[in-house]
């Protein structure tokens, strides 16, 4: 794993092909870690994005890839999966050889990035998730054997400037990456929204039941990261017996709390898989 903001060893410069909240995330921790704004590009068809992106950071901006002057050696697939095959025609005329191809899009396949891009390129499946926004990301990544070491690092270091970042063996399990880690940011905005009815409806006010509940789960994570203890180790010291907490993990257990988490992430992972399954 690497911490947010590690020097990020470009050489060629660096293009992002869509210019999304993920890839503006990306561009911010690229900037402040040191690389030159004036390495980046931005390839972004919504006039309003582009303009952003050029105010805030000072990069380079592109309306299409038929505009954009794609001169990096390193791109930055950051595009919904839906287009991702029409992006990647676009870009085949473009590609300088051996460039190194990092795709953020869930549940595209290096094998359906090859066929598209071809055998040039060295490519990367990368899974972020939403706090990379803050810089407090996770992501999944993997390459296969033809990925050099040098090009990994540049991969990794480009996603660890959002955040933490780790390497997955096998290609299938980044279904999960993205079941866990991508998608689950989602199920804990669902508990504290939960909570937070269940607050309202003990009939406390709506600025206390956001304040209790926000700090609760951020202490809570801080605990997870910064203890070193397992969540079960946690959650067995919190609990006295026959006390509040346990009476109210009995109601979770009672509702099959576990079995439904793991039914949920199981459905994403799927989903994943079908995903990958359609292009």
């Amino acid at each position: 794993m690497t911490a947010p903001h590690d020097t990020v060893p470009l050489s060629g410069g660096i293009a992002f092909i869509g210019g999304g909240n993920m890839a503006r995330s990306l561009i911010a921790g690229l900037v402040a870690a040191g690389t030159p704004a004036a390495s980046i590009e931005v390839v972004e068809p919504q006039a309003p994005q582009r303009q952003a992106l050029q105010q805030e950071h000072g990069v380079r901006v592109a309306e299409s890839v038929a505009t954009a002057a794609l001169d990096a050696r390193t791109l930055v697939l950051a595009v919904k999966p839906q287009v991702m095959a029409t992006v990647c025609a676009e870009l085949v005329p473009r590609l300088a050889p051996g460039a190194l191809v990092v795709s953020i899009a869930a549940g595209v396949t290096t094998a359906a990035l090859r066929r598209w891009l071809g055998p040039s390129a060295a490519l990367v499946r990368a899974m972020p998730n939403t706090p990379a926004l803050l810089g407090a990301g996770m992501t999944g990544l993997y390459a296969g054997t033809d990925v050099e070491a040098a090009e990994r690092g540049t991969a990794q270091a480009i996603l660890a400037c959002a955040g933490q970042t780790r390497w997955i063996d096998d290609e299938a399990l980044m279904d999960a990456v993205t079941a866990v880690s991508g998608s689950g940011p989602a199920y804990v905005f669902a508990l504290a929204e939960a909570m937070e009815d269940a607050a309202l409806a003990q009939g406390l006010a709506a600025d206390a039941a956001r304040q209790l509940v926000v700090q609760t789960v951020l202490g809570a994570a801080r605990m997870l990261a910064e203890s070193g203890q397992d969540p079960g180790a946690l959650r067995k010291a919190v609990t006295s017996p026959n006390g509040t907490t346990q009476a109210a993990l009995e109601t979770l257990a009672g509702g099959g709390f576990h079995a439904l988490v793991d039914s949920a992430v199981a459905a994403a992972a799927q989903r994943g898989r079908e995903l990958a399954a359609g292009t």
